[in-house]
């Protein structure tokens, strides 16, 4: 056997089904990078359509530069770094065209399929009606810890790579829509490193997936070679926890779900991205934060994501641990904070950042035991666990 086969061997994050998917049909993009209204361009005269030309050059020709401070000419995911607070990106709509599907119109905006769905719960998945707005919850608080390396929040599906910056770039992050592991499957947790990058990697399944796939009447090849039928796609990243990558996809509609075999999977176009400008011995911080606090313009923000087990937890044990974390945040401050709108967002979670700050401050309880009796009355729950403890 091979070294190759060998480390082969341990990717057990593919799942198997790495036939060529069926393509839905190409769509356009809605908006430009600026989220402009680009109709009135096939109207334009002669001269204005030159204009237009040269401009679009001139912003490739920025993007092929050091990135500077104007972030409006950064690509898709990029954001500079707030000089103070958490939030980057925004929230925003586009307008649903013929032939799209909630997907296709996410990974246009760099967002998977599970914020789409929780951003847009009245929206078709797959037959959207035209003329339909979308939200697009393009809005994220950065997660806590330092900003460095790359971070990836299993509980949100998303992947942050704080990149180096000199004294002539403005510091930036980027994110991008991952999958991670299924339930039986889970993406570990911990500080690593990338260790070894392959460019077309073949994929050898490991005996257990190649079990599970034949109980299960679908029996797998051992080895599956470069090309559009694999399922690690066109890039791997392999981390120092062993059988874990990061890797690309023949399955694009799958990023934003729990769908991998614990391993990290990316949208083909951004690991391409990614690939080239992650050195072997990058830090990977990979953490499981379904409550993410943050700070912009003096509000307090939340945002939350459902947790990765029903288990884990009922939903007072959720308020309690959200409640003690606003006030980790508030502390010292003659903060007023909304209570109530900090229990929706525990008990449905959008994803999407939500201001905590209370329009009547006179009302807000005065000790956690107060918050949680008033959350607890209204959510109509009226154990006290502090008294059964």
């Amino acid at each position: 056997m091979s070294r190759g086969q060998a480390a082969g061997l341990a990717d057990s994050c593919p799942d198997g089904r790495y036939y060529k998917t069926l393509r839905m049909g190409a769509s356009q993009p809605l908006t430009n990078g600026n989220h402009e209204n680009m109709t009135s361009m096939k109207h334009s005269s002669p001269l204005g359509r030159v204009a237009r030309f040269a401009t679009v050059l001139g912003l490739c020709a920025t993007l092929a530069t050091p990135l500077q401070a104007n972030s409006e000419e950064w690509p898709r995911g990029y954001y500079p770094l707030p000089e103070e607070g958490d939030l980057v990106g925004e929230v925003y709509k586009v307008v649903a065209k013929s032939g799209d599907t909630l997907i296709d119109i996410g990974h246009r905006h760099g967002i998977g399929y599970e914020e789409m769905v929780r951003a847009n719960p009245d929206v078709s998945i797959w037959a959207p009606f035209e003329g339909t707005a979308v939200v697009i919850p393009g809005r994220f608080i950065l997660p806590e810890g330092p900003r460095e390396g790359v971070v990836v929040n299993v509980a949100e599906m998303r992947l942050y790579y704080y990149p180096p910056a000199d004294e002539s770039e403005t510091p930036r992050v980027e994110t991008y829509p991952i999958a991670v592991g299924r339930m039986d499957w889970k993406t570990p947790l911990g500080t690593t490193r990338i260790t070894e990058k392959v460019k077309n990697p073949a994929w050898y399944p490991p005996a257990s997936i190649r079990r599970e796939h034949a109980e299960a009447g679908d029996p797998l090849p051992s080895v599956v070679p470069p090309g559009p039928d694999n399922p690690m796609g066109t890039r791997k990243m392999r981390l120092g926890i062993p059988g874990y990558l990061i890797h690309g996809t023949n399955r694009p509609e799958g990023v934003g779900m729990r769908v991998t075999h614990g391993c990290i999977r990316m949208l083909p176009e951004d690991i391409e991205a990614l690939f080239p400008r992650l050195p072997i011995g990058t830090q990977v911080k990979l953490i499981n934060e379904t409550l993410k606090l943050g700070w912009a313009n003096g509000t307090l923000h939340v945002q939350a994501y459902p947790y990765l087990d029903e288990e884990d937890g009922t939903t007072i044990q959720r308020i309690t641990e959200a409640l003690a974390q606003v006030d980790t945040a508030t502390s010292g401050l003659d903060y007023p904070v909304d209570y109530a709108r900090l229990r929706e967002v525990v008990e449905v979670p959008r994803g999407m950042p939500v201001a905590l700050d209370a329009s009547t401050p006179e009302s807000t309880p005065e000790t956690l035991w107060d918050r949680l009796e008033l959350i607890a009355a209204e959510t109509g729950v009226r154990e006290s666990q502090a008294e059964e403890g």
